[in-house]
């Protein structure tokens, strides 16, 4: 890992319920010596992509990070635009709807919605980083991904989130291949036991994969019915901000959703 890899990489490790992180726990958490975390974020700090916190005791992110946030938004307004896609869909299925963005090596939640329908649902979490193997959002990105991306997902550590979650290589190939298929993921407590996850991938203009949006449901709700209306609402919702963000599916991608 390169130096400018290295110092993003620190940045990963904020989220809603570690807004600021101490030195220490950055070198714990990276794996990293101390004294290399310390030069890297002195470096971020410089260029204001992390501010100290606390007393000068700990990190949080940097007016930078905003900036950059809103230049991007502005470029490719995806969260605005999906934000109209995951309230109709989960109201049209009454569960947990959520989109997920590939930035770099990681796959982070950038948005989501809950029905009113039930008072129990799935929570998620807006910059939640996803793995690849353990969700279903992470292998409708795989499914569509660059081979050497795969490769490289796929050769590193695959951690067990749960009892279910799938770490065996061959055996994750073996679903990207039923993922091509039918043109959506599936994960059964594979990263949150108990939960039931369908997710579809969402293609930029480029026709390359760019993140998923998916629908999170408790296992005891998922119903025949249930079965048959999510991949379907799904998959239209799929198509539709793929769409609106003026992204192309590419020409291998089911039309509709498999049987």
């Amino acid at each position: 890992m390169g130096t400018v890899s290295k110092a993003l990489s620190l940045l990963t490790y904020f989220n809603h319920g570690r807004t600021e992180i101490g030195l220490s726990d950055l070198t714990r958490l990276s794996g990293m010596n101390k004294a290399t975390v310390y030069r890297l974020m002195g470096e971020m700090q410089e260029s204001g992509f992390v501010e100290q916190a606390d007393g000068d005791r700990s990190y949080r992110l940097g007016p930078q990070v905003l900036r950059l946030a809103a230049l991007r938004e502005a470029a490719v307004p995806i969260l605005s635009v999906s934000r109209r896609v995951l309230k109709d869909l989960s109201e049209e299925t009454g569960e947990t709807t959520h989109l997920s963005l590939v930035q770099g090596t990681h796959l982070n939640s950038l948005s989501h919605a809950y029905s009113p329908r039930h008072a129990t649902r799935v929570m998620m979490e807006d910059a939640e980083v996803l793995t690849y193997h353990g969700t279903a959002s992470g292998l409708a990105v795989l499914a569509y991904a660059d081979p050497e991306f795969v490769d490289a997902v796929l050769s590193g550590p695959l951690h067990s989130h749960t009892a279910a979650t799938v770490t065996d290589p061959e055996a994750i190939r073996r679903q990207l291949e039923e993922v091509r298929r039918s043109g959506m993921a599936q994960s059964v407590g594979g990263f949150e036991a108990e939960v039931h996850s369908h997710a579809v991938p969402v293609f930029g203009a480029d026709r390359q994969v760019i993140g998923a949006l998916a629908v999170a449901a408790p296992v005891s709700r998922m119903t025949p019915e249930q079965a048959v209306l999510i991949p379907a609402a799904l998959h239209r919702a799929g198509q539709t901000l793929t769409h609106r963000i003026g992204g192309a599916a590419p020409a291998d991608y089911p039309q509709e959703a498999a049987a």
